[in-house]
């Protein structure tokens, strides 16, 4: 089998390198094994657009192993985070456009396309997580929205499959998107195998700072003051406009004004919107019950909630659950 790692200037070197360590510790894991139950060994291909070294994130030189037009086909596409070009988010260039032209094409072929953080952005600009849904570092979640809005980006998921199509956001999520990778294409046991090797758990950790902080300069902290709210809201009474204005220390009118101007809904649309995509990410990551998924964002009333979550996705959240399960989308 044949996994490529898409080199890229400007990738996290720690990502670059530690996802071709974790295949070769997959590989000498299988090696210990009894004859009879080795998995199939991947051979793994660092690969730039056209074949010439990059310049990862940190200013060093990284060499290939070849250019992507020379790799007609492959099994999986692992790419690795990228640190932010001047104006602070994830690049668009000539390089990542031709990246995303052979993504597409592999996509076609069968390969699984997995990446992490904002080398989630490249498989975007490949039209790949176009109705899909999709995850990055928490931060990105709102660029990414932006950028590609035909996608179905969950806030704060770690891992997810939609299609062939793997996102991660979490810390050290290269690590995720190997471990995922190894078990789709040789199965479980070299997983855990694997992981045992490496000394980390087979289980997507929880989002946390992962990409360097300045990142957060390209975002709009008055929207990430307000989603974080709802998200935080706790207690017996429902979050109305009135009190998420006073929570961000401003008027109800001025919290109308300033969604209007960032093209978002009014503040009673914004709060059932952020608070319905927390309860699709609670109902694709944990076995939550219903009810308790309902309390958590903000809902008293299950049947309010369950009436909401319709509108919202045209499904019950049980039969959303469900559909996810069967699209590969949870967690792990």
């Amino acid at each position: 089998m044949h996994v490529v790692l898409l080199a890229l200037d400007g990738n996290l070197p720690s990502g670059l390198v530690g996802l071709a360590d974790v295949f070769w510790l997959a590989g000498k894991a299988g090696e210990s094994q009894p004859k009879a139950r080795r998995w199939p060994l991947c051979e793994v291909i660092v690969a730039s657009p056209d074949g010439r070294a990059v310049t990862d994130g940190r200013g060093r030189r990284l060499a290939v192993d070849a250019a992507l037009k020379d790799i007609p086909r492959a099994d999986a596409v692992l790419i690795p985070g990228l640190m932010p070009a001047s104006d602070g988010l994830p690049p668009q260039n000539a390089q990542t456009a031709k990246a995303a032209a052979w993504l597409r094409q592999q996509h076609a072929h069968g390969a699984y396309i997995c990446s992490s953080c904002a080398g989630v952005f490249v498989v975007g600009e490949a039209g790949l997580l176009n109705g899909r849904r999709c995850t990055t570092t928490w931060w990105l979640h709102d660029e990414l929205k932006h950028r590609f809005p035909k996608a179905d980006p969950a806030w704060g998921s770690a891992l997810i499959e939609d299609g062939r199509v793997v996102t991660a956001g979490g810390p050290l999520s290269w690590i995720d998107l190997a471990l995922h990778t190894i078990r789709v294409l040789a199965g479980p046991e070299a997983a855990r195998t694997a992981a045992d090797f490496a000394v980390v758990d087979t289980a997507p950790l929880a989002q946390s700072v992962y990409v360097p902080p300045s990142h957060m300069q390209a975002h709009d902290p008055f929207l990430l003051a307000a989603e974080k709210a709802v998200r935080s809201h706790r207690g017996d009474a429902g979050l109305t406009p009135s009190a998420l204005a006073a929570q961000l220390s401003t008027s109800e009118r001025t919290l109308h004004r300033r969604l209007k101007n960032l093209g978002l809904e009014s503040p009673k649309g914004f709060i059932a919107r952020v608070q319905l995509e927390t309860a699709r990410t609670l109902l694709e990551t944990s076995r939550t019950a219903v009810k308790a998924v309902a309390q958590h964002c903000g809902w008293r009333d299950e049947g309010s909630f369950r009436r909401a979550f319709v509108r919202h996705t045209g499904m019950t959240p049980t039969a959303y659950r469900a559909w996810i399960g069967r699209r590969g989308g949870m967690d792990g």
